[in-house]
């Protein structure tokens, strides 16, 4: 019998930006890659899945908070020896308004997140961030 030869692509995954009071919402990864480092919460599109559904998904798995997903912010794509992700950013809004510049709901982190807290946008260059976040938020003006 013949074995076919392993085959590898690479992983449609998506991430949520969401600004409220000019704060953004982080996660620090409790997985690799990158585990420890802070990212915008969001991970892998299952098969089946759509963009927007799986977005809403990871979303509430890794904060706890209910997200609808908006306009497409960019694409950006992250490669090391073992992986390889396609990643959609999308901005999101949070069910429910924030009326009269209420106060922020509270992030609960779970799934692959081990941390999540709202941070100050002119504050987010402090943080030890996934590679390439940085960049990608200034260059699609999310910063």
């Amino acid at each position: 019998m013949h074995d076919a030869p392993e085959r590898r692509f690479p992983i449609v995954a998506v991430g949520g930006v969401a600004i409220t009071n000019d704060s953004i919402l982080l996660i620090r990864r409790g997985h690799p890659p990158q585990e420890g480092r802070w990212s915008i919460p969001g991970g892998k599109v299952r098969l089946g899945e759509t963009l927007t559904s799986a977005l809403e998904r990871e979303f509430l798995e890794e904060t706890g908070l209910v997200v609808s997903c908006g306009n497409l912010v960019g694409i950006a794509e992250r490669m090391g020896s073992d992986y390889h992700f396609v990643i959609l950013d999308f901005f999101v809004n949070l069910t429910g308004s924030l009326p009269g510049g209420g106060r922020l709901p509270q992030p609960v982190a779970a799934s692959d997140a081990d941390a999540a807290a709202w941070v100050p946008l002119a504050g987010v260059a402090g943080y030890d961030l996934v590679d390439d976040l940085l960049g990608f938020l200034k260059t699609h003006s999310v910063l």
